[in-house]
């Protein structure tokens, strides 16, 4: 009755497909809030003897994606989401008669045909070797094939986002969403496989995407209900992180860089950063010193916390690593208020990690000199984890 009330009563008598295929349109039309790359083609395995297409020049008129029926995968599924956001009125044909195949537009994951100029993006023939791009290793999936020749379109129908920022969402999604979807359709380890994990994850995305296929043991399942439930899951996910990267990512690389070029007047060494206005910063510190080609690399970064007071953090040696570049000295490690300020020699100290990552101080000017001092003081001997 709410559904009759709400959206009319030809929606709330409809099935669970046609209730899907609503949400799915109204979660593209919700995803607006605020390209295609010349490749070769690929043919490997002619036995599906493709007629010879026209090249889809207008994804958005395209009426029809096709990809493969049976079990479901996360790189099909956000594939076909980010083309209805280009074209909201395709329907998903599922199959894998190359008869039914063959009069399709668009195909994604299935064929084992790569050919862009005529809508075929597949990626399990033998041959295929395309990545996002020379600096990237990973073989793409099939998300990863429609990201590379529609990402930008898709970023830019969702943000409204100038083309300079568009390239910069596009680049980052790649690298914090896209990228690890491609390795796991892939079956590529994040990590060497002579290494056992320390426990197991079952809750990325590709493995929730992965559970709505129907069990072993479950009769009558509707598929195409099940698909268009992986689309949606899929396509929600992407949204929250290209909406993450436009919304907070990059108003904070502008703060961050203003800072990183104002370094030398915080300090002659140019290795203390001073965020006057607190932003994310390890990324972009990072890539920035990349970009602005910072000879020496910066050590600490000091920024206000939610009480007013001043941290001093030591900067990462990678984004994702708990090894910082130069931890606090070690003489301060896990020492607390007036004994820390009386071992330091500095007033007005609140703590250091047992680790020495992070410290505290009262005052902007205390917290500068910790920073100071620890340029030249000894760090802990071993690679500090923490929990941060």
């Amino acid at each position: 009755m709410r559904l009759a009330r709400l959206f009319g009563s030809n929606l709330a008598r409809g099935g669970s497909a046609t209730r899907f295929s609503f949400f799915f349109h109204m979660l593209v039309r919700l995803a607006s809030f605020a390209c295609r790359t010349p490749a070769k083609a690929c043919f490997i395995r002619p036995s599906w003897n493709f007629r010879k297409m026209s090249a889809v020049k207008d994804v958005k008129a395209v009426a029809q994606i096709g990809t493969h029926s049976g079990s479901f995968h996360c790189d099909e599924a956000l594939a076909c989401f980010m083309l209805r956001v280009l074209a909201p009125q395709a329907k998903i044909v599922r199959s894998r008669d190359p008869a039914v195949l063959n009069e399709l537009p668009l195909l994604v994951d299935v064929g084992a045909v790569y050919d862009p100029a005529n809508g075929r993006y597949d990626h399990h023939q033998k041959g295929f070797t395309e990545t996002f791009d020379d600096k990237h290793k990973i073989k793409l999936s099939s998300a990863g094939l429609i990201y590379k020749h529609y990402g930008r379109e898709v970023i830019a129908e969702l943000t409204k986002a100038s083309a300079e920022e568009v390239e910069l969402i596009f680049q980052k999604v790649y690298d914090s969403f896209v990228e690890a979807l491609d390795g796991i359709d892939n079956g590529v380890s994040q990590y060497p496989t002579d290494i056992a994990p320390a426990y197991s994850s079952n809750t990325d995305l590709a493995s929730r995407v992965g559970r709505l296929n129907p069990g072993w043991n479950e009769s009558g399942i509707d598929l195409q209900e099940r698909f268009e439930r992986a689309i949606a899951l899929a396509g929600s996910e992407f949204v929250d992180a290209v909406k993450f990267v436009h919304k907070s990512w990059l108003p904070a690389r502008q703060i961050v860089k203003e800072a990183m070029e104002k370094r030398f007047e915080e300090h002659e060494s140019g290795e203390i950063v001073v965020m006057h206005n607190y932003t994310i910063w390890k990324n972009h510190l990072l890539k920035l010193e990349e970009e602005l080609k910072v000879a020496t690399p910066i050590k600490y970064v000091l920024y206000a916390d939610d009480s007013k007071q001043w941290r001093v953090q030591a900067v990462p040696v990678r984004t994702d690593s708990f090894e910082s570049r130069k931890p606090l000295p070690e003489a301060w490690c896990g020492l607390r208020d007036d004994v820390l300020s009386k071992e330091s020699g500095i007033p007005d100290c609140v703590f250091v990690h047992a680790s020495g990552f992070i410290g505290g101080n009262k005052t902007l000017e205390g917290a500068k000199a910790m920073a100071v001092a620890a340029l030249s003081m000894p760090s802990p001997a071993k690679k500090q984890k923490t929990s941060a």
